[in-house]
């Protein structure tokens, strides 16, 4: 009987504290926020260009001592295509100590399964850079321009074309230049950029995409050649290869790296992240890491993200349904 009683009033002592907890989370206000550990999901594993930017975000904001109110958990949630981070996260509803940064998965997993969430269903705070890719022949190829390859892919009917996962932007890249231009392709879907590369230099591939950051590399040894860039403005480390946009390519999609809250977090928490990443984005190490990695600065802020991620996701399924994959 005593253990009983025992375990009834620890059981009643628990549900005191959780809910003086939760009075407290109820009464945060802008003045006292933030006033506790941040709980930040990276929505894939070790090493990756989501955890990188992470990462390199926490690092500046623990370096200029920006975060007030305690540690910052830096948590790898892979899994999914980024289903398994970002579901957790939506699970934290309203609250403002949980936090992770976006790809170009946060728009697409949820087009092919059901996740239990979209983009619109998160607190928008920042977009800050786009990463945006290079077409790429074998550097033993005779092409050596983005003509040439369409007049190569119409003469040989479909030619076959790699990327990083089945459906994601790499695939709605390859999708739209070829309807564009007028050929047809067999996309093949890599796991990893080392077994696309490999692909592609074997002759399995007549083409591929690929982000500056993974490629540069291989095209500075001419392995590989660049024939496109799909973003608005030519890649400063190669200002020769023409932009997607410059060859009659519009709204060509790009990774977007931004950074979201859960559902329903509250507005204070919002303003006061999108007033640190401003700072954030600001500094000499931030700019650094957009140099170093290839990304093309893009901002835009709350309501603003918010809109941009809703009319990508439109965007894509139409895409993706006329190509028959949803």
């Amino acid at each position: 009987m005593r253990k009983g009683i025992a375990l009834l009033a620890a059981l009643a002592v628990a549900a005191w504290l959780t809910a003086c907890g939760t009075a407290e989370n109820s009464n945060e206000t802008a003045a006292n926020y933030p006033s506790d550990d941040l709980d930040w999901t990276v929505a894939f594993g070790p090493g990756g260009g989501n955890d990188i930017m992470a990462r390199t975000m926490v690092d500046i904001i623990n370096e200029k001592g920006l975060y007030p109110g305690g540690k910052i958990v830096v948590q790898n949630r892979e899994g999914g295509s980024g289903a398994t981070g970002w579901g957790y996260l939506s699970r934290q509803e309203g609250s403002g100590y949980a936090i992770s940064t976006t790809s170009g998965s946060f728009i697409t997993t949820p087009l092919q399964a059901n996740t239990g969430w979209t983009p619109k269903d998160f607190t928008p705070v920042g977009l800050f850079a786009t990463d945006d890719t290079l077409f790429i022949v074998p550097g033993t190829s005779p092409i050596t321009s983005w003509q040439q390859w369409v007049d190569f892919a119409k003469r040989k009917g479909t030619v076959a074309v790699g990327g990083i996962g089945t459906v994601n932007v790499d695939f709605i890249i390859h999708a739209i230049l070829a309807d564009t231009a007028g050929y047809q392709i067999d996309y093949v879907p890599f796991n990893e950029e080392g077994q696309m590369q490999t692909a592609l230099l074997s002759g399995a591939l007549d083409g591929m995409v690929s982000n500056p950051g993974s490629i540069l590399g291989q095209v500075k040894a001419n392995a590989v050649r660049p024939l496109l860039f799909s973003g608005k403005q030519p890649l400063p480390a190669l200002p020769e290869v023409p932009t997607g946009e410059s060859l009659g390519f519009a709204g060509l999609p790009s990774m977007p790296r931004g950074l979201i809250l859960p559902p329903e977090a509250p507005q204070f928490a919002q303003e006061w992240w999108i007033n640190t990443m401003k700072a954030v984005v600001a500094t000499p190490e931030w700019q650094e890491y957009l140099k170093s990695n290839y990304l093309t600065e893009d901002l835009r802020w709350g309501a603003d993200f918010g809109t941009f991620l809703t009319t990508t996701s439109d965007e894509f399924r139409r895409i993706l349904t006329e190509k028959g994959v949803l």
